[in-house]
C-alpha cells in the first residue's frame, strides 16, 4: 500500500515537471505551424484583394519569444488542461487495460505501447489516436485562440473552441477533412516502416524482455539512424498538415467562419491575451482546406514549400529519440 502511494506520488511529480517544461514548447511549435503566412495577396470577406498583414515568423524560438512577450507566462501555458487530462487518461488506460505499471522499470512513470508485434502495435496506436483525436483538436485550438479560457470551465471553453455544428455533432471532429488520413499515415509510417526496419536491422533494440542482447552491428545502427533522420522529410509535413487541419473548424455551411461565430457566441465576454496584436494569423475558413492533399498543395502554393518544414529539427530530434526507445 505504501509502495503504491509512493508510486502514484512519483508519477504525479513526473507528470507535473514534464508538463511544466513541455507545454510552452509544444505551444510555440503549434503556433509556428498554424501561423498562416501567404507570400502574396489574399481575398477579403467582400472578395476584394488585400495584402496579408499577419506576423511573418518562421523560427521556433522567435515564436516562443513572441508568445511570451504578447501573452505573458499564462499564454505560454495555454492548452495545459487538455494536455494534462489527455496524459492522465492515456496513462491510466495503459495501466488498467495493458497491465503497464506507472512506475515500472520500462515505463519510468510513463506509458508505452505493447511490444508483441508490428500489427498489434499498429492497432493499438490507431486506437489510441482515435481516442485522443478530439483532445488533440481541442488542445491545438486552445493554444491558438486569442481568448483567455478558464482553467476550470471545460464546458464553457468547449463552447468557445468548437462550432455549434461540432457541439451538436461531436463525431464531426473525426470528419475534419484530411485530419484522420494524416494521422493514420503518420502512424503507419512510424510503426510499419521505422519499427519494422528497427526490428530487422537492430533486433537487440527491439527486445521487450531483459534477456541478453543479440549482436549489435554498428553498420546497421548507422543505416537505421540515417533512415530515421531522412524520415523527417516525410513526417514533418504530415505534422504541419495535421496542425493546420486541427485548428480549422467544421461548419454546416461554408458561409460561416470561426471569427464570425465567436463574435456572436460565448467568446464575446472573454478578455483577450493581446487585444492590440495577435500572436499568429489563421487562414480564413471561408476558403477551407478540403483534405490532406489539398492542404499540402495550398500551403506550397500560398506560403512556399518551406512552410511544410516548420520545426523540422524538433521532428528529427524526437523522431530519433523515439526510434531507440
Amino acid at each position: 500500500m505504501a509502495l503504491s502511494t509512493i508510486s502514484l506520488l512519483l508519477f504525479a511529480l513526473f507528470l507535473a515537471i514534464f508538463h511544466l517544461i513541455i507545454v510552452p514548447l509544444k505551444g510555440a511549435l503549434v503556433r509556428l505551424r498554424a501561423n498562416y503566412n501567404p507570400k502574396g495577396l489574399q481575398l477579403d470577406p467582400e472578395d476584394g484583394v488585400q495584402p496579408h498583414t499577419g506576423p511573418v515568423i518562421t523560427s521556433f524560438f522567435v515564436m516562443l519569444s513572441r508568445a511570451r512577450r504578447l501573452e505573458g507566462w499564462s499564454g505560454l501555458y495555454k492548452g495545459l488542461m487538455p494536455t494534462l487530462l489527455l496524459s492522465l487518461v492515456l496513462a491510466f488506460f495503459s495501466a488498467l487495460f495493458l497491465d503497464a505499471s506507472l512506475s515500472g522499470q520500462r515505463n519510468h512513470g510513463a506509458y508505452s505501447p505493447p511490444t508483441s508485434g508490428i500489427w498489434s502495435t499498429l492497432i493499438y496506436s490507431i486506437f489510441l489516436m482515435l481516442v485522443s483525436l478530439p483532445a488533440l483538436i481541442v488542445t491545438y485550438r486552445s493554444i491558438t485562440t486569442p481568448y483567455r479560457l478558464p482553467y476550470l470551465g471545460p464546458f464553457y471553453s468547449l463552447r468557445v473552441l468548437l462550432t455549434p455544428t461540432e457541439l451538436r455533432k461531436p463525431w464531426v471532429l473525426y470528419l475534419t477533412p484530411g485530419l484522420l488520413a494524416a494521422e493514420i499515415l503518420y502512424i503507419c509510417y512510424v510503426v510499419i516502416g521505422l519499427r519494422a526496419l528497427r526490428g530487422l536491422l537492430l533486433p537487440s533494440l527491439s527486445q521487450s524482455d531483459d534477456s541478453q542482447p543479440r549482436d549489435f552491428s554498428p553498420r546497421s545502427f548507422i543505416i537505421y539512424l540515417a533512415i530515421s533522420l531522412f524520415s523527417t522529410v516525410i513526417l514533418c509535413p504530415l505534422e504541419v498538415i495535421s496542425t493546420r487541419l486541427a485548428v480549422q473548424r467544421n461548419h454546416d455551411s461554408a458561409e460561416f467562419n470561426s471569427v464570425a461565430q465567436e463574435e456572436v457566441g460565448d467568446a464575446e465576454d472573454l478578455p483577450e491575451y493581446s487585444p492590440a496584436e495577435d500572436v499568429i494569423g489563421l487562414r480564413n475558413e471561408k476558403d477551407p482546406y478540403l483534405g490532406l492533399v489539398d492542404c499540402a498543395k495550398r500551403i506550397i502554393d500560398e506560403e512556399g514549400w518551406r512552410a511544410l518544414y516548420r520545426g523540422w529539427w524538433l521532428t528529427m530530434l524526437f523522431g530519433v529519440f523515439g526510434a531507440f526507445t
